[in-house]
């Protein structure tokens, strides 16, 4: 697939099999599945690379840091995740940030949206020369390990030790693969046990190289950008340019949680106070749909006793739990009381759909930060 004039693979396909384009379930249905069960099962690998990577740096990095993002920055080795408002208090980023020394941070996100994020960090930055910012674009690229064996698999490609207590959920590091330095974050999409690895570009076939080796006795095998999404909605995951957007605020999109408002100095703060006071008129929303053979993909609308009242911003196939599943928006009184008969219409039928508040897989998390 194209992710923004980087090639990224959707699937892997098997000799002989075609991507076939359908609105319904196609070739590549069930080798999808088989790449969700390997990364719930065992271990998967994916390329990373497509994420937008930032580097910060300057004796004002943190404070201005502070300034653009709604969260409490990490401490060092370690990550955070936050939204960035604009002035009016709405979602215009969707961020990880890991402090990786006292004037030195690295950023990630949507690699979609990174001349647009440029702009606005530019629009910002102080004039003493202070702070720099400088996007990474593919100086550094990047593979995600993640499943229960994820651990296993790391382990044996360093001498680091990767223990659950001295590689903890969110924490950050340099690590040495062998002859390969590399920058890795204990994290991932996947909603699994998980870690982002990030190299120069020299170094990442190497790297892949050793962590397949590594994999073998395990099953490790490689995952696209479908499977990633399949797995993503299973743990009531949102992605930017779908569920968060400048349409919506943090409150209303369910970072509400990921919003300081005991800081008194970044952009929007304003707005994410009355909206939190007043309350958000609609709320995100997560929903298992009694599909047939087609799932929601976006844009279609959320019916409830016979009105339409919102409608869907991403969906798809939950492999590993069975279901279809929808993520959207509908007014805020509709989603606190969850009374009613929904539906999803797709392909212009309706299906029965109920609201799922708690992620099916794994809805402690126990299997990510354990």
């Amino acid at each position: 697939g194209d992710a923004w004039g980087l090639e990224q693979p959707l699937w892997f396909a098997p000799e002989g099999v075609e991507d076939v384009f359908s609105f319904r379930h196609s070739t590549d249905f069930e080798h999808v599945a088989a790449e969700c069960a390997a990364v719930r099962e065992s271990v998967g690998l994916s390329e990373i690379s497509g994420f937008a990577k930032y580097e910060i740096t300057g004796s004002g990095a943190e404070p201005w840091l502070s300034h653009m993002l709604a969260n409490t920055l990490p401490a060092d080795g370690r990550i955070a995740l936050t939204p960035m408002l604009n002035e009016r208090g709405k979602l215009i980023g969707d961020f990880t940030v890991a402090k990786a020394g006292p004037e030195l941070f690295y950023m990630f996100g949507s690699g979609a949206a990174e001349k647009y994020h440029m702009r606005w960090f530019e629009r910002q930055l102080p004039d003493d020369g202070t702070v720099s910012i400088r996007p990474l674009g593919l100086s550094l690229v990047g593979l995600s390990v993640a499943g229960p064996k994820a651990r296993d698999v790391l382990a044996a490609v360093t001498d680091e030790d990767v223990s659950g207590a001295a590689f903890q959920f969110m924490d950050f590091r340099r690590m040495q693969f062998g002859t390969i330095p590399a920058m890795v974050g204990r994290i991932s999409y996947t909603g699994d046990l998980g870690y982002e690895i990030w190299v120069t570009p020299e170094y990442q076939r190497p790297l892949f190289d050793r962590l397949m080796d590594a994999g073998k006795d395990h099953g490790i095998r490689l995952f696209g950008s479908r499977a990633l999404m399949s797995l993503r909605l299973e743990k009531n995951f949102s992605t930017w340019a779908r569920e968060f957007r400048p349409l919506y605020g943090p409150f209303e999109a369910g970072l509400g949680r990921f919003v300081d408002l005991d800081k008194n100095d970044f952009i929007g703060r304003d707005g994410a106070v009355a909206e939190k006071v007043s309350g958000p008129e609609r709320r995100l929303v997560f929903m298992v749909v009694d599909a047939g053979d087609a799932d929601a993909l976006g844009d279609e609308p959320i019916w409830h006793n016979g009105q339409v009242v919102g409608w869907v911003t991403s969906g798809g196939y939950a492999h590993h739990e069975g279901v279809s599943m929808a993520q959207g928006y509908i007014p805020a009184a509709l989603a606190e009381s969850g009374a009613g008969e929904f539906e999803v219409e797709i392909l212009g039928e309706r299906h029965n759909a109920r609201l799922q508040p708690e992620p099916l897989f794994d809805p402690k998390a126990a299997r990510m930060r354990g």
